[in-house]
């Protein structure tokens, strides 16, 4: 045998022996790289720890096929990229994206059904070098498990924004959204959520759209403190059994029986949150004909309550000049009421500036007569979550509020120093009970003077978590005004708040994920269209002419002598 040919049969082998060495380590060993700079296809630790709680096989289902616009055409791609990464961990996961439109003959059914199942279209104008058009796109997926099924959002609707902003935006949410519907379907329900009931809170219909978002990951049932006036112990060993109570505007006093079944399973472990609103006011006594209201203070008898833990509620009304968009009635033309969009102060537009979890990344969160809430020095920690704009102030009540202050003129002196009120604080630690060292209400065998480590949410405002209704009566989407047809940011605010304090903060951290998507500037393509297209279609191309012409000319001085 030639010694040529028994080099190649050496190399042959070595290359071999290398593959079959790569091949067993590569089942060995699994690992995949990420070389983007923001590491955005890169899954968390608790996206990780969620894909590997998927035992049987799990379909998702993504209704964005077809023509789309260049925007969504991005979101289609990260979409598909990042249920590659969470396939790769669990072949279990299957996906594939279907084009609702394809069939016109069909899509009239399918778009129904979609409706139904909650998945509604979006209709975009699509510029296109100065053409528009319009595009109907379904931005949802839906994932099932075990007959179990739950629609994800593809989506972030983003007030104000453009359309790319609002993919940006959605992609920077998309590990979450897919992570978060995973979760639901998957795992079942564990901690449990009291809503206190008793003392004037607001209605289910009116916090159902929260209620509802709860319902998906925890147990909830309503506790109503009316019970406490016979039988105090019960009533406390039944609210002991649950890891939140959430309280949601309060409109009647507590009694001090009350506020030791409360103010106990606080001491035991239990969490809160407290929606609160100090002083009574709301919009629908504004709309009579003098167009008026008192704002009074609101005695609930749980300052002393709140002074224990650490944080003090203000009876003051926040004026904000960042304040949310009102329609108000002008005048008439014709027989035809005209109406008129003026800032309302009292609603204050909050935009988080904490780089906190529950709060990062989220956009406009609207609240409606808040007030400034004050924390004291007694060892627990506390966290600012929301605050007023630095152009905002308060105003002591009693005053009246009038609609007309839409038209008031103000200057930036106006709020030296004033602004930046707490509306939103997170307290962390050992509480004291407010009954310490005093008679108790109620004999209690297992009163516990200092708390186990526990957390509390405060926000001065109880109508943070409340939705409107439509002509039927219906509850619409939390945060979504219907006079002015703006989406705020409320819903997501307090599910962070739920998943924080019930200890679900790997989901929250996976949305405050920063992910870098660098814009293209659509107007310097516009006016270089013909040089952009050279370059990314043309110029690859000649390149490509080139090499082949050099190689083919040197092959042929090669051979030809």
């Amino acid at each position: 045998m030639k010694a040529s040919n028994k080099l190649n049969l050496k190399a042959l082998g070595i290359t071999i022996f290398i593959l079959i060495v790569l091949n067993v380590l590569g089942n060995l060993f699994f690992h995949r790289f990420d070389l983007t700079k923001d590491k955005r296809y890169t899954l968390s630790p608790t996206s990780l720890q969620i894909v590997k709680q998927i035992k049987n096989p799990l379909s998702i289902k993504i209704y964005m096929q077809g023509d789309l616009p260049a925007d969504f055409r991005r979101l289609q791609q990260e979409t598909k990229q990042l249920l590659e990464e969470f396939q790769a961990y669990n072949s279990n996961i299957v996906f594939e994206f279907v084009n609702p439109l394809e069939n016109e003959d069909e899509s009239m059914e399918m778009v129904k059904s979609l409706y139904q199942k909650g998945l509604t279209p979006i209709n975009i104008t699509v510029d296109d070098k100065g053409k528009q058009s319009q595009a109907m796109v379904f931005p949802w997926a839906v994932a099932v498990y075990n007959n179990k099924e739950v629609n994800i959002p593809l989506l972030k609707n983003i007030m104000g924004a453009s359309t790319t902003q609002k993919v940006i935006g959605s992609i920077q949410h998309l590990e979450y959204s897919i992570a978060d519907a995973i979760n639901k379907v998957t795992k079942d329900r564990q901690k449990k959520v009291a809503i206190i009931k008793g003392n004037g809170e607001l209605s289910e219909i009116h916090i159902g759209k929260l209620l509802r978002q709860i319902k998906e990951s925890y147990f909830i049932a309503p506790i109503t403190l009316d019970s406490v006036a016979k039988n105090p112990i019960g009533t406390l060993n039944e609210l002991k059994k649950y890891d939140l109570a959430i309280i949601s505007k309060p409109t009647e006093k507590f009694s001090d029986e009350e506020k030791e079944v409360l103010d106990q399973f606080i001491m035991h472990g239990g969490k809160t949150l407290w929606l609160i609103d100090q002083v009574a006011a709301d919009m629908d006594s504004l709309y009579n004909q003098a167009g008026a209201t008192l704002a009074y203070p609101r005695d609930l008898n749980l300052n002393d309550l709140f002074f224990k833990y650490g944080f003090r509620i203000n009876p003051d009304l926040v004026k904000d000049e960042q304040g949310s968009p009102i329609k108000l009635a002008t005048g008439e033309q014709g027989s035809a009421t005209q109406y008129q969009d003026f800032i309302w102060k009292f609603a204050p537009q909050v935009y988080p500036t904490s780089q906190h979890p529950i709060v990062k990344n989220l956009g406009g969160i609207k609240f409606d007569f808040a007030s400034p809430i004050d924390t004291l020095k007694n060892g627990i920690k506390k966290t600012v979550l929301l605050q007023s704009s630095q152009y905002s102030k308060k105003i002591g009540t009693p005053s009246e509020v009038n609609l007309n202050i839409v038209t008031e003129k103000t200057t930036p002196q106006d709020y030296i120093n004033k602004g930046n009120l707490n509306l939103s604080v997170l307290l962390e630690g050992s509480f004291h009970s407010v009954f310490e060292n005093r008679v108790l209400p109620f004999k209690d065998n297992s009163f516990q003077a200092k708390g186990k480590p526990t957390k509390m949410i405060v926000v001065a405002d109880g109508d943070i978590a409340r939705n409107q209704l439509d002509k039927n009566m219906l509850p619409v989407e939390l945060g979504y005004d219907q006079r002015t047809g703006n989406l705020y940011d409320n819903k997501d605010f307090m599910m962070n708040c739920v998943n924080y304090l019930l200890d679900d903060t790997g989901l929250i951290n996976i949305r405050s994920k920063d992910v870098e998507l660098p814009l293209l500037d659509k107007e310097k393509v516009y006016e270089n269209y013909t040089t952009t297209q050279f370059i990314t279609i043309g110029l690859p191309i000649l390149i490509l002419l080139v090499f082949g012409l050099i190689f083919t000319f040197i092959r042929k001085r090669k051979y030809s002598r």
